[in-house]
This record gives structure tokens, sequence and C-alpha cells, in this order.
């Protein structure tokens, strides 16, 4: 039976490398798949595209407020497997769907996500994922101390904001995404005061 596989990370961990890596094996082989991103990832635009310049296009650009069966109908012959970016963008209901489509259909989809956002709070469509995906898989990426980072800071202006709009695309100007490890978050973005926290546990 095919399975709902979520691969997650934060920011430069080659998420959309891996994906595009993964399609080109299927296509390669001669299998047909289709690749989908969600239309709140405006990044790119049709495009699916890594920070060291490579791109793919989507297949499907799905929005918000898109009904997975109705969007798929009649799209899913010979199709291999499914391939998502930015997959903490779904809807509940889309990964539901999605869920439902790998059982129905017995065709494998693989999304690919941020676990978390920069308040350190599961995005809807990852929240959803974590519970429901029959397989897990952490791609690890460092923090500039060293250590595995698996939380993401965002910056305005240079400056790290533990508060504002969950999704803000980056690249949009002043702002950009820093991936940090649990201590370094808890310094840089809660700015929290170690000493203090010691002291009381003395």
């Amino acid at each position: 039976m095919a399975k709902l596989t979520f691969k997650y990370a934060t920011m430069n961990s080659g998420k959309s490398i891996d994906l595009m890596r993964t399609v080109y094996n299927y296509e390669e082989q001669g299998f047909q798949v289709l690749v989908i991103k969600p239309g709140k990832d405006t990044k790119g635009g049709l495009n699916i595209e890594s920070r060291i310049g490579l791109k793919r296009n989507a297949d499907i650009v799905l929005k918000e407020t898109d009904e997975v069966f109705s969007v798929l109908k009649s799209k899913l012959h010979n199709i291999k497997a499914i391939f998502i970016d930015e997959a903490q963008f779904l809807t509940e209901k889309q990964v539901d769907d999605f869920f439902l489509i790998t059982k129905t259909c017995d065709i494998p989809v693989i999304c690919y996500g941020l676990r978390n956002n920069f308040k350190m709070a599961a995005f809807e469509g990852s929240n959803r994922l974590l519970v429901i995906a029959d397989t897990l898989e952490e791609l690890k990426t460092l923090c500039e101390c060293g250590e595995i980072a698996r939380f993401v800071g965002r910056k305005f202006n240079d400056e790290f904001e533990a508060d504002g709009a969950e999704v803000i695309i980056d690249g949009t100007k002043g702002y950009e995404y820093e991936s940090l490890c649990g201590k370094c978050y808890l310094q840089k973005v809660k700015k929290i005061d170690f000493n203090n926290y010691q002291k009381r546990l003395r």
C-alpha cells in the first residue's frame, strides 16, 4: 500500500533539492509524476526553486481554497508518485485528501516542508502531516554554532523578531530567515537570559 511521507526540516536543509533529485530519478526511469506547490509559496512563481539555483516547474499550483480531488480529477492516470514542495502551506483538509489518495489510488505522496514556523509553532499543514503521515523523515542542517538546526528565526532588517504574520516569503524586502538550534533560538529570538534560569535551579 502506498504511503504518505513527510520529509521535514528547517531552512537551508536541501528539501527542494531532494525533491528535484527524486523526481529526476523517477522520470529518468520513464515514470510519470506530479509535482505540486501550494499557491501560498509565491517564491519562484510557477517554479520550485532551491537556494543554489536549481529550478523545476510545478505541474500544479494548489490554492488554499482548492479541493484536491477536483484539481486532480483525470490527472492521475499512469502517475507513479506525487511530490509536494512547501507542504506546510497545505490546509488540514488537503493533507487528509492526499492521505486518502495514497490509500484509495495506491499512489505514494511525498511531502517536503517546514515542521514549525518562526514562532516555534506548527504550521497547519505540518501539524496534520506529523499526525497522519505513514513515514516521517527529518532532513538535517546545521546552526552556525555547529548543532543540528530544528528551528527557524525570522529577521527584519537584520533584527530577529518573535511576532508578526506567520507567512512572509523569504526574500521579501528586509526579511530573511536563519536556521537555528534550540539554544540559539532561545538566546537570539526569545532573548532568554540563561544565567537567570540557571540561578533559579541552584
